[in-house]
């Protein structure tokens, strides 16, 4: 029971403390730049204020609580004078020799009640440490006042037939240099922190123009005069991923020449087998074969599509409602009902011929069931959604991830009278995907399937 108790102590403190990072971490910079400078203000900050309270603890309060002392062993000696030995009536020889020996402004005033307290200073170590002495050293009633005129210190004490009133400078009861040191720690410390986020600015520059670069480049986007800068880790980085896109380019380019040569070779095929159907006299038989070589035509540009990619294409502003227009009007030559609303801005940034196709193999699979479409294309915070919703008979929700993998076909779609490669939808994603975007199905407002998709533009 005992070691149990102690495992689940054990378990309560780790879900504690796990908790603890996690709603920390959550509240911290996310940003490489915050962090880094948080690892470099933080301790700073730490340092000089236990810096400063040492200071203030030590320092501070020593130097002020033995001038406080003094001015009041001074003050105590005068009051001694005055009623120890006897004084000339106006008491001038007193007040000259505390002016002159103990730099202190001395008069003797007529028996009066002494001035109600004042209100005590917002920082009162002066006004705390100065009462203490005198209640300690002298202990008579006494008034001071550590507020009025800023450099001058006014202190009465209540004597047997007279009150005694001193003005001292407020440098001889108390240090009053020690903002000093704090106003040189601050600006220093300000002006570290400066050179440290400049400074860190500039190293952190180089890694998010590379980020920016690979976002580019993964959509792509033409990433400009890029050249590896900043440090020697940054600088490896940079160079590595100029060397893997030099990589990609070159595999590209080469299976966009071989897709050409198989395309040329296969197409060179079927326009002989056309020649030859031609030739032959129109029948059932000959009107097979034409639908059949037409199939192949259909299939072969699909299987070519689906290998090439979007990746021979740069993105450029393209006009959003001229393409809509465009699949409009091959969505009705193509016997589909449809209607299309556009908001927002009218240019967007795609590969215009990617960007139709994807767009137009959704339209494509909701007119194959003869669905009734709405097309909504909204551009807005750099970022273009469009819905393609149909009344047709859906997608169920356990096979809508299904249909987006490669040469699948569902069972309703096996239909002999028209082809399907099983790649519409699959080359959408990918050209989605190719983007920086994504598709998404859902049930349709309007009954059947709605197709979500998402690009940056």
């Amino acid at each position: 029971m005992k070691t149990r108790s102690n495992t689940e102590r054990f378990r309560i403190v780790k879900r504690s403390w796990r908790g603890l990072t996690r709603g920390m971490a959550a509240r911290l910079p996310q940003g490489l730049y915050g962090r880094s400078l948080l690892i470099i203000v933080l301790p700073m900050v730490i340092l000089q204020s236990v810096i400063a309270f040492t200071f203030m603890e030590r320092h501070w309060q020593t130097v002020t609580h033995r001038l406080s002392a003094a001015v009041t062993q001074d003050i105590a000696a005068i009051i001694e004078v005055l009623e120890s030995y006897p004084q000339d009536k106006d008491f001038a020889l007193i007040e000259r020799i505390a002016s002159d020996s103990l730099k202190l402004s001395v008069s003797v005033l007529p028996a009066e009640p002494l001035p109600a307290p004042g209100p005590k200073p917002f920082f009162s170590l002066l006004d705390q440490t100065l009462s203490r002495e005198i209640t300690e050293k002298i202990g008579r009633p006494f008034w001071i006042d550590t507020v009025g005129r800023s450099n001058i210190v006014e202190i009465r004490i209540q004597l047997k037939n007279n009150v005694l009133r001193v003005f001292a400078r407020r440098s001889q009861t108390y240090a009053s240099n020690s903002h000093i040191f704090l106003m040189w720690m601050i600006g220093t410390s300000l002006v570290l922190i400066i050179v440290a986020m400049l400074f860190l600015r500039n190293q952190i520059k180089p890694i998010q123009t590379l980020a920016n670069a690979a976002e580019q480049f993964g959509k792509g986007r033409n990433i400009g005069d890029f050249k590896p800068r900043g440090a020697r880790e940054v600088r490896q980085a940079a160079q590595a991923f100029l060397q893997m896109r030099a990589r990609i380019e070159r595999q590209i380019e080469q299976r966009t020449t071989m897709l050409s040569g198989v395309s040329h070779d296969l197409r060179t095929i079927l326009t002989r087998f056309r020649l030859q159907l031609a030739l032959f006299a129109e029948d059932e038989q000959t009107d097979d074969l034409q639908r059949d070589v037409d199939a192949m035509q259909n299939m072969l540009e699909d299987y070519l599509s689906f290998a090439r990619g979007d990746s021979g294409e740069r993105v450029t502003a393209t006009d959003l409602p001229k393409i809509l227009a465009e699949i409009e009007m091959d969505a009705v030559r193509a016997g589909g009902k449809i209607s299309i609303q556009q908001n927002g801005a009218r240019e967007v940034h795609v590969r215009p011929g990617a960007f139709k196709r994807c767009i137009e193999n959704l339209v494509n699979n909701a007119i194959a069931h003869e669905a009734r479409i709405e097309l909504t294309a909204t551009h807005k915070k750099d970022w273009l959604t469009i819905y393609v919703d149909d009344d047709g008979p859906g997608i169920s929700i356990d096979k809508r991830d299904e249909v987006f993998r490669p040469f699948y076909r569902l069972d309703t779609a096996r239909n002999q009278d028209r082809s399907s490669t099983g790649l519409g939808l699959a080359i959408a994603r990918d050209i989605a995907r190719g983007h920086g975007g994504d598709i998404i199905l859902e049930d349709s407002p309007i009954g059947g399937l709605r197709a979500t998709v998402r690009f940056p533009a």
